[in-house]
Parts: structure tokens; C-alpha cells; sequence
């Protein structure tokens, strides 16, 4: 009896690891990815980027601009001075201070080109994100 009680918790723990391991997996797969940026005086470091479909986090470096910056996302070939459409997620939660990072919230970013700028540093607004 004593055997038969420890073959069932050892097939339960079995099975309870198993589901674990495939729920971890799932949120694994769906968590966003971090697309690191980093300001400089008048310009983003890296201006040309290549994507895959997904979900992305920005995270913005202030690199000693001198003072507070930002992040603008906007699909390629809409008006960047029109805030409408600017999409709103991938904006710094908070203004990145001088020396610090900041990041977004989760973005879905699809097939095609965006822009991206920062209308407070300013940076060039031809920074470019091609996701495939």
C-alpha cells in the first residue's frame, strides 16, 4: 500500500511538472521582447533596426543628453506631427532623465516600416524599424 501511495505522488508530481513546464513555456513565448535604444546628444545611436513580428518593450537610454528625452513610434509614411498617429504604447512610461533608462509598455509591431524619433532631445526623424 505504502508503495502504491508513493508510485501515485511521484505520477502526480510528474504530471504537475509537466503542465508547469508548458504554462512557463506559453508565458515565455509571449513575453516581449526589450528593444534597447540609447540617446546621445541630437541623435539615437542606432538608427536602422530589423524585426520579426511580435511584441516589443522599448527601453531608452539617456546617455548624458543633458536633459530629459523621449520616444516617438509612428508607422512609416503617416504625419509624425500629428500625435493621432503616434503609437501611443511604445512612449515612455515617464520622461528619461539625464544619465537614466526608461521603458514602454508592451508594443505589437507587424509586418512593415515605422519611424522612430525623440521630439525632445530632437533627434532625426528617419531612424528607421523594418519588422518582417
Amino acid at each position: 500500500m505504502k508503495n502504491l501511495k508513493s508510485a501515485i505522488a511521484l505520477i502526480a508530481l510528474a504530471v504537475g511538472s509537466v503542465f508547469t513546464s508548458n504554462a512557463q513555456d506559453k508565458m515565455d513565448k509571449k513575453a516581449p521582447k526589450v528593444v534597447s535604444l540609447e540617446q546621445v546628444e541630437g541623435e539615437f545611436t542606432k538608427k536602422n533596426l530589423t524585426l520579426s513580428q511580435g511584441t516589443y518593450v522599448f527601453e531608452i537610454a539617456n546617455n548624458n543628453v543633458g536633459h530629459d528625452v523621449g520616444f516617438v513610434l509612428v508607422k512609416k509614411g503617416q504625419d509624425i506631427s500629428k500625435p493621432e498617429n503616434h503609437i501611443k504604447t511604445a512612449y515612455v512610461t515617464k520622461a528619461v532623465a539625464n544619465g537614466k533608462k526608461e521603458k514602454s509598455n508592451p508594443t505589437v509591431l507587424e509586418k512593415g516600416e515605422y519611424v522612430y524619433f525623440c521630439p525632445l532631445n530632437p533627434t532625426a526623424t528617419d531612424n528607421t524599424i523594418t519588422v518582417n
